[in-house]
């Protein structure tokens, strides 16, 4: 019996035209990177945090509105799955009921957990070949690393290597991630302590280090330095008595996407200002209070 054409083997006479990609973002990040990949159009939810990153989210033109949903911790099932969303992206910290019942009512879900900038890497080619632009992902991969090993070039020019304290939570005291730790080791400075652990007041005042920098998880730019320092007893400390003591904002260093390049020119300008520019949303500790 004769074959049919390669060509013609296995398909339908009237093949099913492919599914539209509908995303369900769960995590700022995520929102970023699909926006810096041309592809908010595949977007149908997204979280209140993600509207705050990118705010035309809130008022598309010419498009469905996009559902405003919770985050990747406190979102429910009902809520996700009342968008239509054919594909569910998720990043550390998530609800672990919430995916269950995702994947049980057939929704598929992505969750990513990066720590270092590896992963952040991995994770932004990954959403590049999901919504099928590879080239995109390289690009923006290509000028993180760039970025950064200009900076690490640049803060190579200078002996002096400060001894850097980030903390991304007050209570408890919690050292920022590990990919912030590569960040101020590319900015010519030292990290104190275990990145993405907990600490304490006392530990962090018997190290001493040279700058702090603050970036709590949700503060946005409001961290109160002044009351901070007083409260902790840290008035002693060598960054407090030079003056070293920064807010960075809080969406520049937690969120684990392009948008880190703000972060290290702010961490960068706080550790060697000599060599590097001010950054106009960092904020020093003002010690006239």
């Amino acid at each position: 019996m004769p074959q049919p054409p390669a060509s013609s083997r296995n398909q339908s006479p009237h093949p099913t035209p492919r599914a539209r990609l509908r995303i369900a973002s769960l995590q700022p990040s995520i929102t970023l990177t699909l926006e810096r990949l041309g592809a908010l159009d595949h977007l149908v939810a997204c979280t209140k945090y993600c509207v705050a990153a990118l705010p035309q989210l809130g008022n598309p033109s010419g498009a469905q509105p996009i559902a405003i949903i919770a985050d990747s911790w406190s979102s429910t099932a009902e809520e996700i799955l009342a968008a239509r969303p054919n594909l569910v992206l998720a990043s550390v910290p998530y609800r672990m009921e919430s995916l269950a019942a995702i994947l049980k009512a057939g929704c598929p879900a992505l969750t990513l957990a990066p720590h270092t900038l590896a992963d952040i890497y991995q994770d932004i080619h990954l959403l590049a070949s999901i919504v099928s632009q590879p080239e995109r992902g390289n690009a923006i991969v290509a000028s993180m690393l760039q970025a950064i090993e200009t900076t690490r070039q640049a803060a190579a020019s200078q002996q002096e290597r400060p001894r850097v304290y980030c903390e991304e939570w007050g209570k408890p005291l919690i050292h920022s991630q590990p990919w912030i730790q590569e960040l101020i080791e590319a900015a010519g400075g030292i990290f104190v302590g275990d990145a993405g652990k907990t600490t304490t007041a006392k530990a962090i005042a018997a190290a001493n280090p040279d700058v702090l920098l603050f970036a709590w998880c949700g503060a946005g730019d409001r961290v109160p330095l002044e009351r901070v320092v007083e409260q902790r007893g840290w008035q002693h400390l060598r960054a407090v008595q030079r003056h070293r003591v920064f807010c960075v904002p809080d969406e520049y260093l937690n969120t684990p996407a392009h948008t880190l390049l703000e972060g290290l020119a702010c961490i960068a300008a706080a550790i060697h200002p000599q060599v590097f520019p001010p950054h106009p949303r960092i904020r020093q500790i003002n010690m006239s209070r």
